[in-house]
């Protein structure tokens, strides 16, 4: 399979559990600067030190908005993704409010996004939907209102959900938005294989943990 990039650049480094502390974030930025991954991801509280442990490199530092659930006010995640803007953050991602797009009240649900892109425009904003609340349907409309939205990417998972990303939630997104909009996939990325298929089926990005593992079985 041939890569438009190099493979690392393929993966957002990601450490968002909850015990994770100030030893483990340095790890995860140490192996960010070292495997040359194009970020690391980490929660709201550790962007400060990402930041300061990567400067002079080229990782770029992710954080999350309206993380996991996504049911925050509006008000809120955009003062959130505004906050983190100004900490350093370079890129964030978002977790939409699942009831509302599930009501099909799809203009409250682009109106959440869009506060967060007008709130943090030095950003580069991911959308997660939660893939596995969502029907196929779902998945697609929500695509088509991120690009609305203005977002630079859409995103299969949080990584708490019931499972992670698959290979059908990418289809269905890439066949929604086309090449309007970027796909991030995330949650159970584990192996090399699957990294691959994600990735063959339109993912230009790779959110995991297991992100030097599966270098290291890439390089075998």
């Amino acid at each position: 399979m041939q890569y438009v990039r190099p493979f690392s650049k393929y993966f957002d480094h990601t450490l968002l559990k909850p015990e994770a502390g100030s030893k483990d974030i340095s790890l995860l930025c140490d192996e960010a600067r070292q495997y040359e991954f194009f970020s690391v991801c980490v929660q709201p509280h550790f962007v400060p030190l990402a930041k300061r442990l990567l400067d002079q490199s080229r990782v770029k530092v992710c954080s999350v908005v309206g993380f996991p659930l996504g049911q925050n006010l509006t008000e809120t995640k955009a003062e959130e993704a505004r906050a983190l803007s100004k900490l350093g953050a370079d890129e964030l991602d978002m977790v939409i409010n699942v009831s509302v797009l599930k009501e099909n009240d799809f203009s409250f649900v682009q109106k959440d996004i869009f506060a967060v892109v007008h709130a943090a425009p030095q950003c580069l904003i991911k959308v997660i939907l939660e893939t596995s609340l969502l029907t196929q349907d779902e998945i697609a409309k929500a695509t088509e209102i991120c690009i609305a939205s203005r977002a630079q990417f859409v995103k299969t998972s949080t990584g708490f959900g019931s499972r992670g990303a698959s290979i059908e939630d990418v289809k269905i997104m890439k066949l929604a938005g086309g090449d309007n909009i970027e796909i991030k996939a995330s949650g159970g990325i584990k192996t090399l294989s699957f990294a691959k298929d994600l990735i063959a089926a339109g993912a230009t990005r790779l959110g995991s943990s297991s992100s030097v593992k599966i270098l290291h079985e890439a390089k075998l």
